[in-house]
């Protein structure tokens, strides 16, 4: 947490490139974990369907 912390607030003092690799990061970051929490609820559902 503290190194997702750090990147936050390094990227204030960053260039326009680095502000923008910065949110690319952190819209994967999401993306990842939203999508992995998306599978866990599809399976548990198609697991509760065949109970």
């Amino acid at each position: 947490m503290h190194t997702l912390l750090e990147l936050i607030h390094n990227m204030s003092h960053s260039t326009i490139q680095g502000f923008f690799g910065v949110v690319g990061i952190l819209t994967f970051l999401a993306l990842m974990v939203g999508s992995g929490i998306y599978r866990v609820k599809q399976e548990l559902k198609k697991e509760q369907e065949h109970h």
